[in-house]
């Protein structure tokens, strides 16, 4: 019995060390979704097509006043290929359409299903807004963040 659970216990220890060494990929769908009234706004679904490297747009700071200054431009960070799916809008010309959120939803599953066909793992969502701030404005984003990732190969 001894032998049994000292086995079965290093076997769980092995195990967890085994997980804890797994290397992950990631890949980031973002949707924004207008909260502009009228339906005049655009909703997407954004994801880049391109690897991009985060070092080529990375400073070093080894003390208050003394850093490498990384002399990438912003404007060569920008992706030039990257796939939009149209959403529909949240608003109409009446006020919310459930419809097109409805319609939204089934887009989304569809894009979420095929990510997970191709070996992509739901690793977290984070979603934000910027409504409507009062009179006059009549302007707004919702936005999630799809984070997925898989087994480095």
């Amino acid at each position: 019995m001894k032998k049994t659970i000292v086995l079965i216990t290093a076997f769980m220890l092995f195990g967890f060390e085994m997980a804890a060494q797994q290397a992950y990929e990631y890949k980031i769908i973002t949707t924004v979704e207008s909260i502009v009234p009228m339906g005049v706004g655009r909703s997407r679904i954004v994801e880049h097509n391109v690897p991009m490297d985060y070092k080529v747009a990375t400073s070093t700071r080894e003390e208050a006043n003394k850093f490498k200054k990384n002399k990438t431009k912003r404007k060569s960070l920008k992706i030039k290929s990257f796939n939009e799916t149209k959403l529909l809008n949240f608003y109409s010309m009446v006020g919310i359409n459930f419809q097109n959120i409805a319609s939204n939803d089934a887009l989304v599953s569809s894009k979420l299903t095929d990510m997970s066909k191709e070996g992509w793992e739901l690793f977290t969502v984070a979603s934000g807004v910027e409504s409507d701030a009062g009179k006059g404005d009549g302007k707004g984003i919702f936005i999630t963040r799809y984070i997925f990732r898989r087994p480095l190969q």
